[in-house]
C-alpha cells in the first residue's frame, strides 16, 4: 500500500516549482492532494492534470495568503472541496515570496508584503488548520538555507524565514500532545523559476561549487524529503529544521 493512501494533504502554492513536485510526488504516494495557486489557473490545472493522469487525486483552489481575510476565503474553499470538519491529515505550507535586495534597498512596503505573506499568512495558515488536521497528522512549513548561510542580497527574505524557524518549535511543543509533528524543511538553491540564473552554464559551475554533492538541486529533491516528512515514517521527527541543499556552503 502507498504509505500516504487515505491521506489529505494541504500544499499551499503547488502550481509551480517546489510546490508542484511536492503535489505530484504525494499523490504518487497515495494522498489526496489541494493545492492553492494564486493567479495561473492554467498552471494549477495542468498539475491537477497530470497527477490524474498518473491516476492520483488533486483538487486547485485559488487563494492568497496576505491577509486574515485570504486565509479565511482559503479555508472556506477547503471545507467546500473536503466537506469540512476534520479533513485534513497534513500542511505543507509552501506557498511564499522572495526579493532580492539589500538592507538600503529594502522599502517599508516590500517589507510589509514580505512578512505579510512568508509569515503572517503561514501563521494564519496554520491557525486556520488546525480543527481541521486529525490527530497525528504533520505540518511542514517551508524554510531556506539561508537561515544558515547568509546573503546579503536576500536580507527580508531571510528574515522573515528565520521567524519560521522560531515558530516550528513552539508548535512542535504544543501539537505534540495530539500527536502532530512539526518540522521545517529548508532548501538551499534549486532549479525552479525562482532561480534562473540556474539555468545558465556559469550558474550550474558556480552552484557546484558551493555544494558538497557537485550538483544543481531539482524540485524532485525536496519533493521527497517532503514526502518522508509527511508520512509514518517521520513519526518520531519534530521541532526540526531539516535541511536539503546537497550540503550548500559548508
Amino acid at each position: 500500500m502507498a504509505k500516504l493512501s487515505g491521506k489529505t494533504v494541504l500544499v499551499t502554492g503547488g502550481s509551480r516549482g517546489l510546490g508542484r513536485a511536492m503535489v505530484e510526488r504525494l499523490a504518487r504516494d497515495g494522498a489526496t492532494v489541494v493545492l492553492t495557486y494564486r493567479s495561473d489557473a492554467d498552471a494549477a490545472a495542468s498539475v491537477v492534470a497530470a497527477v490524474e493522469a498518473a491516476g492520483g487525486r488533486a483538487h486547485a483552489i485559488q487563494a492568497d495568503q496576505g491577509t486574515l481575510a485570504d486565509v479565511e476565503a482559503l479555508f472556506a474553499k477547503v471545507d467546500a472541496t473536503l466537506g469540512g470538519g476534520a479533513c485534513l491529515d497534513g500542511l505543507i505550507a509552501n506557498a511564499g515570496i522572495m526579493q532580492h535586495a539589500t538592507i538600503e534597498e529594502v522599502d517599508e512596503a516590500a517589507w510589509d508584503r514580505m512578512f505579510d505573506v512568508n509569515v503572517k499568512g503561514v501563521f494564519f495558515t496554520v491557525q486556520a488548520a488546525l480543527p481541521r488536521l486529525r490527530d497525528g497528522g504533520r505540518v511542514i512549513l517551508l524554510g531556506t538555507g539561508l537561515t544558515r548561510f547568509f546573503m546579503p542580497q536576500y536580507v527580508a527574505y531571510t528574515a522573515a524565514k528565520g521567524a519560521l524557524v522560531s515558530l516550528t518549535g513552539v508548535l512542535a511543543k504544543q501539537l505534540g500532545a495530539r500527536g502532530i509533528t512539526v518540522n521545517m524543511l529548508a532548501p538551499g538553491a534549486i532549479d525552479t523559476d525562482m532561480n534562473p540564473w540556474l539555468k545558465t552554464p556559469e550558474g550550474i559551475a558556480a552552484m557546484r561549487g558551493m555544494t558538497a554533492l557537485d550538483r544543481v538541486g531539482h524540485a524532485e529533491d525536496i519533493a521527497d524529503v517532503a514526502a518522508f516528512l509527511a508520512s509514518d515514517d517521520s513519526r518520531w521527527v519534530t521541532g526540526q529544521r531539516i535541511e536539503a541543499s546537497g550540503g550548500q556552503h559548508l
